[in-house]
């Protein structure tokens, strides 16, 4: 009877090794999780990146109503800028008509170039006989409406009619000193706008960024309201003070409702993209988070298991290497 043969261990491997291996075949399929870094990044800093959009938007939207307060009033025969003014002086009955022969002296005025209405922008009055502007004066730098060289005008007709009172004189101080504030805060405001649309979105990189930004959209939002409530205080008060004096003087004012409307809307867009910024000092992971898992970001940018380690790019490669790990045991 034959004993059994027994082979070595050594034999069996080296026998094993030089039988031919079999073709080893290359998995087309990619894996789970395989994202590159900047897809990952955009991911999962997705609401960063929406809240840094949304305050260059509002800053854009804050820029076009400037402009549009800037450029109203400007031209007598466009269809738009002469509906856009701060107030509206009607003159086309100055002389009261408890005044003896009213009637005749406000045609006088008229004859002599007193027109019907006078209304003030930010760089010039517009004047104009019913509803139609006839001619606007020439734009100039620091302007502010002053009513009492066209008072003078009927004055001469008629000088006790017109007598101005005293507290239209004061607001009239009150009027030259604001109209130069408010004339650089607006121009200040919009020049600062044009550097907050183009580098609030910087701030989706890294919180640091938010620092300066916030800075630069607190001035431009500052400038912008700070403007817009001397023009809404002036010019609420210059009415006030015209109505006042209705019985020396048959003036009346109108506020423009669209400067007003404009001014507010820019000034709350700028507010809103300023408080935007603010709060990505402290909220919502930027790529800089990501990158050094400081934080981790959105979670929809790690699947459905929520988020691997931490580090958004780390716990990618983690469940990479884990799911090449599964699919090589599977096709062993």
């Amino acid at each position: 009877m034959a004993l059994p043969s027994f082979i070595p261990l050594s034999r069996r491997k080296d026998g094993d090794s030089s039988q031919p291996s079999p073709p080893k075949t290359t998995n087309t399929t990619t894996p789970p999780y395989a994202l590159s870094t900047s897809k990952f990044l955009s991911k999962a800093t997705r609401i960063r990146r929406f809240f840094a959009y949304l305050s260059s938007f509002l800053f854009l939207i804050s820029l076009i109503f400037l402009i549009l307060v800037e450029i109203g009033n400007l031209n007598a025969h466009h269809p738009v800028l002469p509906s856009i003014y701060f107030i509206k002086l009607d003159l086309s009955n100055i002389i009261p008509r408890s005044v003896p022969n009213s009637i005749l002296i406000n045609s006088i005025a008229r004859t002599l170039g007193l027109h019907d209405f006078y209304q003030v922008g930010l760089w010039n009055f517009c004047e104009g006989y019913g509803n139609e502007i006839t001619d606007c004066s020439k734009p100039r730098r620091m302007y502010w409406f002053n009513p009492i060289d066209i008072i003078l005008m009927v004055e001469r007709l008629y000088p006790v009619a017109v007598a101005l009172p005293s507290n239209i004189t004061d607001a009239l101080t009150l009027v030259r000193i604001a109209s130069h504030w408010m004339f650089g805060l607006f121009l200040t405001g919009a020049c600062l706008a044009v550097p907050a649309i183009l580098f609030t979105p910087l701030s989706i990189y890294t919180r640091w960024a938010s620092l300066p930004l916030t800075i630069l959209t607190f001035l431009t939002a500052l400038t912008t309201t700070a403007a817009t409530i001397i023009a809404s205080v002036m010019f609420i008060i210059f009415k006030k003070a015209i109505h006042s004096a209705t019985e020396t003087v048959n003036i009346q004012a109108e506020i423009g409702v669209k400067m007003f409307v404009f001014m507010w809307i820019a000034s709350g867009a700028a507010i809103l993209g300023w408080l935007i910024q603010f709060g990505e000092c402290c909220c919502c992971a930027s790529k800089r988070d990501v990158k050094t898992g400081r934080r981790k970001g959105s979670k929809k940018a790690y699947g459905a298991s929520g988020g691997g380690n931490g580090d958004g790019a780390g716990g990618t490669q983690e469940k990479s290497r884990g799911a090449r790990r599964r699919w090589i045991s599977s096709n062993g």
